[in-house]
């Protein structure tokens, strides 16, 4: 696994060529649709109903902290997907509000280089069941933190915006 200054490099360089990528290409960004993901918002009371943690994980590449999320998954619904992404990438399982409370915008470098820009739409999981064995484990790192540290931690501003000001909605 990588260090924290090494993954921090790396994210940097990374953050670098995709921006430079786009600068001489910007055709690439609006050659084609957005593409649509969708994302777990992993979340559990921690005293009262008005204190929560929120789970944020490391990508698998660079290390970065991100939100458990990921493409759409055929026969199952965008708010199931995004339970499944949850429980693969970080071992929780939870009760998953069906219909989205955000969405976010960010640029995917894809594993051939190219970058595409994608939605992230956010469905909430209330986390009652947090597991050590799962598919991704080993892979990434887990922290349980405050909305305000979850909105430090993750890069994409949409992202921060909504972290910070975040409050569960009934299902």
């Amino acid at each position: 696994m990588k260090s924290k200054k090494e993954a921090r490099k790396t994210s940097t360089l990374k953050s670098n060529h995709l921006l430079q990528q786009l600068a001489r290409t910007p055709e690439k960004l609006f050659a084609a649709s957005f593409r649509n993901q969708y994302g777990a918002l992993c979340f559990r009371y921690k005293d009262n109903a008005d204190n929560i943690e929120m789970l944020l994980i490391t990508s698998r590449d660079s290390g970065r902290w991100i939100i458990p999320k990921g493409w759409p998954m055929k026969g199952k619904k965008p708010h199931e997907a995004a339970a499944i992404e949850a429980w693969e990438e970080a071992g929780v399982r939870g009760k998953v509000r069906k219909t989205p409370v955000g969405r976010y915008t960010y640029l995917k470098d894809l594993d051939d280089g190219n970058v595409v820009p994608c939605v992230v739409d956010l469905f909430q999981l209330e986390v009652k069941e947090v597991r050590a064995d799962f598919k991704e484990q080993g892979q990434r790192q887990l922290d349980w933190v405050s909305p305000g540290e979850a909105a430090r931690r993750v890069r994409e501003i949409e992202l921060k915006s909504f972290l910070v000001n975040f409050k569960p909605q009934k299902p």
